[in-house]
């Protein structure tokens, strides 16, 4: 049910999935089920669901934006999506995921290795990493998928982001207000509104969209603030 689930929704988007795509999601739903069991990663449960709400609704990433060989870091990873997800429909994404809680990232470590899927696994906080050197300005996207304002999320990954590269935010289809809101911390971050582009995953009825914010300018070095400043008053 589920690799049929996801190759019919692949081709309803466009995406053309490599050689080995369906096992490998198979490999990781089965492996997100038994971790969920020790760990809570996601409240989403069954092949169907997984296969829609989880990987297709990541994998249409990809019929928004080029990833194509570009380093792409996911904020927020949890249980690895969107990142993994898109780094099995596109092999030459060089990913990094990214998330605070050291279980979650232990386990997305083992399974990247157990499915062969090399990615770097980072434990930290996307505000204080963001400052580092290595990782400042050094991706040509960066993307979140978590349920965070999109001026707190812009905030924590367009740091990330190098001038010329995208921040792709995915958002619910009533995110018009959020979208506006967020328009001038953008772009005191450096980041331009690009595009808005929606979609409905595949084999359901739920409308769904990635906010494109292209980045024209460097970000300012006092951003992102220290995560109480980012909780007390959003930019």
């Amino acid at each position: 049910m589920l690799e049929e689930i996801v190759a019919g929704g692949a081709t309803a988007l466009g995406i053309s999935l490599p050689e080995g795509a369906l096992a490998l999601y198979r490999a990781y739903f089965d492996a997100l089920s038994e971790a969920n069991r020790r760990f809570n990663l996601t409240a989403i449960e069954g092949e169907d669901q997984a296969a829609t709400l989880h990987f297709l609704d990541s994998a249409a990433v990809l019929a928004c934006a080029d990833l194509h060989e570009k380093t792409v870091i996911d904020v927020g990873a949890g249980g690895g999506l969107p990142g993994l997800a898109l780094k099995i429909a596109d092999p030459t994404i060089d990913l990094t995921l990214l998330d605070a809680t050291e279980k979650k990232v232990a386990f997305l470590a083992s399974l990247t290795e157990r499915l062969g899927l090399p990615c770097r696994a980072v434990a930290a906080r996307a505000e204080e990493l963001s400052h580092a050197p290595e990782h400042r300005e050094r991706y040509d996207a960066a993307v979140a998928r978590a349920v965070a304002d999109l001026r707190v999320l812009a905030e924590l990954c367009l740091p990330f982001v190098r001038v010329g590269g995208q921040f792709l935010a995915m958002k619910s289809a009533d995110s018009d207000r959020e979208i506006e809101e967020a328009a001038p911390a953008i772009e005191k971050l450096g980041g331009r509104l690009a595009d808005v582009r929606a979609y409905t995953i595949p084999a359901t009825d739920i409308l769904r969209r990635v906010v494109v914010v292209e980045k024209v300018a460097p970000t300012p070095e006092r951003f992102p603030r220290r995560w109480a400043a980012i909780q007390k008053r959003a930019l």
